[in-house]
């Protein structure tokens, strides 16, 4: 009785290990998703101030030439 009663605790506590492992593989996988997604969203504002700065001197140029 003792040996059963064990091996079905070891049971229950391997399948605790088993859903925490899981949990935390699903839990990672998210985060690296969120990561990726951050850093395009990274990248589109970068080239959306590179943008902005390009039209800036474009016009500051304009200007220039215009005042002259």
């Amino acid at each position: 009785m003792k040996l059963l009663w064990s091996f079905i605790c070891a049971l229950a506590l391997a399948g605790c290990g088993a859903e925490v492992a899981t949990t935390a593989a699903t839990g990672a996988a998210i985060k690296k998703q969120e990561l990726e997604a951050g850093k395009q969203m990274k990248e589109m504002a970068d080239k959306k101030i590179e943008a902005a700065t390009q039209a800036m001197q474009q016009r500051a140029e304009e200007q220039n030439k215009a005042d002259k």
